[in-house]
């Protein structure tokens, strides 16, 4: 088996980054993407904000970072 082909046996068998949906505590980080996002409700909307490439605000809904992935951790 070629790296390549071994590469992609181990994505395939790798489990998803997760599975449930976002926490929804205030404050709450999360990353997604190599990104800390934190869970603000300042406005009686809840949304994740981080920052793009480029270090501009983002602000993402729940549906969004689902969509994007995310874990507790960030990734190496």
């Amino acid at each position: 088996m070629n790296d390549s082909e071994q590469r992609s046996a181990e994505l395939s068998t790798a489990p998803p980054r997760h599975a449930a949906a976002p926490p929804t505590t205030p404050c709450t980080v999360v990353w997604s993407q190599g990104r800390p996002y934190v869970l603000e409700n300042s406005t009686g909307r809840p949304r994740w904000m981080g920052t793009d490439r480029r270090g501009r605000p983002l602000a993402l809904t729940r549906d969004e970072l689902c969509r994007r992935g995310w874990s507790y951790h960030r990734a190496r």
